[in-house]
């Protein structure tokens, strides 16, 4: 099963993190683009990205993966 990302500040920097993973995939210097790494990695998965505020609170998220009530048309 995918694992739904995480960008969530990290001692003064940002990171993506895995749900469920105590060590972060990568550390880098701006939320921006901590962002693109969790959207590619989400994507890829097919599965959530969640991005925090810097006081850890989720500001956004975005969903990659099948949509379980797709639209009808």
């Amino acid at each position: 099963m995918a694992k739904n990302q995480h960008v969530v500040p990290h001692n003064g920097n940002w990171a993506v993190r895995g749900e469920g993973n105590s060590r972060v995939t990568v550390i880098t210097s701006t939320q921006s683009e901590a962002i693109n790494i969790a959207r590619e990695i989400s994507r890829n998965q097919q599965s959530e990205l969640f991005i925090h505020r810097p006081n850890g609170q989720i500001r956004d998220r975005d969903s990659y993966g099948n949509d379980p009530h797709p639209p009808k048309g």
